[in-house]
């Protein structure tokens, strides 16, 4: 770090000592950011807003299976340009630019806005004046009948998926590692994992589903291609640090004997932190019909029932909290670093 003067004040060793330490990885970071951020529109459009997403899953509603592809190969292009289009000295102009490129929409109704905070998300026994009574029998009901069968189902699936990454993830890294191959098989890696880590679970989801029908198997597969495709990535750069004796082993006896174990603290990092976002991902995907929360939120949502809504997004929130305590648990119980060790 770097030595700060006595009598410094918070705002200044902010300014011109932490920041600067850090400014590599806040840029890197914020790159990152910016990628989850395409996903996340090109998702926004499966539920109406005009983004690449609502016009891929209008081509699939309708058969036009050509531009859907078309759609994806021009998302895919996006985030593989990006370093061309995304510079420090456009960024000004891009934000300057962006409102008005937003579109007029909808007013905003402010009266229906406060009848949703004041209202439409009070339980209905508390809404109507029924009573504390009346608000047990309410909350047992949502419990049994939606909360306890999609925690369960939400459980079962986050679990399959994270063992499915974790493996995907073994598998993959070598794609793109140095200690592998020559450049035309590592460059192949590379767009494989561009590609698996780039397509957004839910859109992927939404083919499979396509293709193979309602269960949850399309889930489990998305959601392990996409999460896998990330800690895959990460783990390969990774490999490409290390610098191995000049009489190591090559092949499987190298794969096995010196880099699993080297990176495999790393490995469980990833993976752990990762548990919480495949949590979230997972409840979101019930919006497609699979049985998750999700999928109870978007019904109650459809029936104009708000207030269980609500209730199911609290529970919602609360399970990913406490999967996400539970994983920082064990990273510091485990100290699990995302370095590798030499």
């Amino acid at each position: 770090g770097r030595m700060v003067p006595p009598g410094a004040s918070a705002i200044s060793t902010f300014l011109f000592a932490r920041i600067p330490d850090c400014w590599v990885q806040m840029r890197t970071y914020t790159a990152y950011r910016l990628e989850c951020g395409l996903r996340s529109s090109a998702i926004l459009g499966f539920v109406g807003l005009p983004t690449l997403g609502f016009y891929l899953e209008t081509s699939f509603s309708q058969g036009m299976y050509s531009d859907a592809g078309a759609m994806l190969i021009l998302f895919y292009v996006l985030i593989a340009t990006m370093p061309l289009w995304v510079r420090p000295k456009l960024l000004p102009i891009y934000i300057l630019a962006a409102p008005f490129f937003l579109g007029e929409g909808f007013p905003i109704v402010w009266g229906n806005v406060e009848r949703f905070f004041t209202e439409d998300i009070i339980p209905s026994p508390l809404r109507d004046g029924e009573g504390l009574m009346a608000l047990g029998a309410w909350v047992g009901a949502v419990m049994v009948t939606e909360a306890l069968p999609g925690i369960w189902n939400t459980i079962v699936l986050t679990q399959i998926a994270l063992v499915a990454t974790g493996i995907l993830a073994l598998l993959s890294f070598p794609l793109i590692s140095n200690h592998f191959g020559g450049p035309v098989r590592r460059t192949s890696g590379h767009i494989f994992l561009v590609i698996a880590r780039s397509t957004p679970e839910y859109i992927l989801a939404y083919i499979l589903l396509q293709l193979w029908g309602p269960s949850m198997l399309p889930a489990v597969v998305a959601l392990a291609i996409h999460n896998g495709g990330i800690i895959g990535h990460l783990l390969g750069r990774q490999t490409n640090t290390l610098h191995l004796r000049p009489d190591a082993p090559i092949g499987f006896n190298r794969y096995s004997w010196e880099l699993v174990p080297r990176l495999y603290r790393s490995f469980l990092a990833f993976l752990f932190y990762r548990w919480e976002i495949i949590m979230r991902e997972t409840a979101i995907l019930g919006i497609l019909g699979i049985f998750t929360l999700g999928f109870y939120v978007d019904s109650a949502i459809q029936n104009i029932q708000f207030d269980r809504a609500m209730f199911l997004i609290l529970i919602t929130a609360g399970l990913n909290i406490g999967v996400d305590a539970l994983g920082r648990l064990i990273r510091r119980k485990l100290a699990l670093q995302t370095m590798p060790t030499c």
